[in-house]
């Protein structure tokens, strides 16, 4: 039986959206009643790594991937300005789901949470999903051609 938190949290910045993202926000409906979901800003995301697409147009993707994959799913998109975002001073959240390489920024939260005088979430971690090579699937290498949204290569070496 899958535990049923009121509120999770997820995040990233959703420039090329993959089977890794479904992946992430199939578990956070899952556990999830309400799902937030950070998208990082145009600042922010710029300031990690090239992105391709404006906030509103990543958004725009992320809720139609949402509305496509999922059903009678409850969700809100909230603006990430930094790597922790409203994780760390809402206490309507209990839970905060990310992949296995974004596992640590989930127990630096917790960390600020607690220091702030919150309680932690539970950190439930998502396996990253791999492409054909055995690599992970990423936005970054999707932009450049390598792979698909499957993770199917399109630059065989």
């Amino acid at each position: 039986m899958t535990v049923k938190y009121k509120m999770v949290a997820t995040g990233g910045t959703f420039d090329e959206i993959h089977l890794g993202h479904i992946a992430l926000l199939s578990r956070a409906f899952e556990v999830g009643t309400h799902v937030m979901i950070g998208v990082s800003s145009d600042n922010f995301a710029k300031a990690k790594g090239k992105i391709i697409h404006s906030y509103d147009e990543r958004v725009r993707n992320l809720r139609r991937t949402i509305h496509t994959n999922f059903e009678n799913v409850r969700f809100q998109i909230v603006k990430l300005n930094t790597t922790y975002g409203s994780a760390v001073i809402s206490e309507d959240v209990e839970a905060l789901i990310v992949s296995t390489e974004r596992a640590a920024i989930g127990y630096e939260i917790n960390g600020l949470r607690v220091s702030k005088g919150l309680s932690p979430l539970s950190i439930i971690i998502v396996d990253m999903i791999k492409a054909e090579d055995g690599d992970r699937i990423s936005s970054s290498r999707i932009r450049t051609g390598e792979i698909d949204f499957h993770g199917k290569l399109l630059n065989k070496k």
